[in-house]
């Protein structure tokens, strides 16, 4: 059976980082990282991710600020907050939390963030770093980016010559994702909707990231003996074995079939997901960091 990866226990090393680094910055006697959530409307889902990013940046020493607006705020009222907040210097990261009410154009807000101060990583700015390689000053999304930290868990910094396949060509995790392990010296794949003989491709790879957004999808004769696979997906499937009404979660990966052949797996939950709140962390300290003249430090 496949190593499990651990993302709950890796998750926890990089805050414990995160609070060693702060509390550096403030002996430095620079400002202490500051962090900024913003969230429209009543969205459940929303509220719950907003309130773990807010309680864990609390944790780790961060100034945390956090706008509640109603769900009839106008895009020139939030762009306004955006960019009070790209002005105040006590902030270091800015988050939107997404989705964002249909009258509201998503991507305007997004690119009105600093970037400098754009901890999601989703400014074109940042987009560009990475696609072209400099990572040094980019800003990197964090689902990507804590995927990309559980696959050197496993197989070391250098990944030369390492075939990878990212299933799924999104901008939030696909693509970053690719550009990442380029960076690494991969040899990549990018499959989607329209790949000709998909589970073909996927047991060509060393690596396998699979971030569809359907629930086990990639079958178990998927996956190439002693892979690495990183599931991203999180979709929730009844379970009526559990009582009428019940559901589970479940991956992109059908987890029990996948783990036979695969050297080493993320599982859902506690695989990639604990991964994304500590990176916004680690993206927070990082600008800070910067903001303060310092070296950027590294996870």
């Amino acid at each position: 059976m496949a190593e499990v990866i651990d993302g709950k226990s890796v998750a926890e090393d990089v805050v414990s980082k995160v609070k060693a680094l702060t509390a550096e910055l403030s002996a430095k006697g620079a400002t202490k990282p500051g962090l900024a959530v913003v969230i429209v409307g009543e969205d459940p889902a929303s509220q719950v991710y907003v309130a773990s990013k807010s309680r864990t940046a609390k944790d780790c020493g961060f100034h945390s600020l956090q706008h509640t607006l109603p769900a009839d705020t106008t895009e020139e009222q939030l762009l306004k907050i955006i960019g009070d907040l790209n002005a105040d210097q006590s902030i270091h990261g800015i988050l939107v939390q997404l989705p964002l009410p249909g009258h509201i154009d998503a991507g305007k807000v997004i690119q009105t963030i600093a970037p400098e101060k754009d901890v999601d990583g989703f400014h074109f700015i940042n987009v560009g770093k990475l696609g072209t390689g400099e990572l040094d000053t980019a800003f990197v999304p964090c689902t990507p980016a804590g995927s990309m930290l559980l696959i050197e868990r496993v197989r070391g910094k250098d990944l030369s010559g390492l075939n990878a396949v990212v299933v799924g060509r999104s901008n939030i995790v696909g693509k970053p994702m690719a550009n990442l392990l380029l960076a690494a010296n991969c040899t990549v794949t990018i499959a989607h909707s329209r790949t000709r003989d998909l589970p073909a491709l996927a047991r060509t790879a060393d690596i396998l990231v699979a971030a569809v957004g359907r629930p086990e999808m990639v079958k178990g004769d998927w996956v190439k003996p002693g892979a690495t696979v990183i599931d991203v997906g999180i979709n929730r499937i009844p379970a009526p074995e559990k009582g009428e009404g019940k559901s589970r979660l479940v991956g992109d990966v059908a987890y029990a079939e996948a783990a036979k052949l695969a050297g080493a797996i993320t599982p859902v939950p506690g695989g990639v997901g604990p991964m994304t709140i500590a990176m916004l962390m680690a993206n927070t300290v990082a600008s800070a960091y910067l903001a303060a003249g310092l070296k950027r430090p590294s996870f």
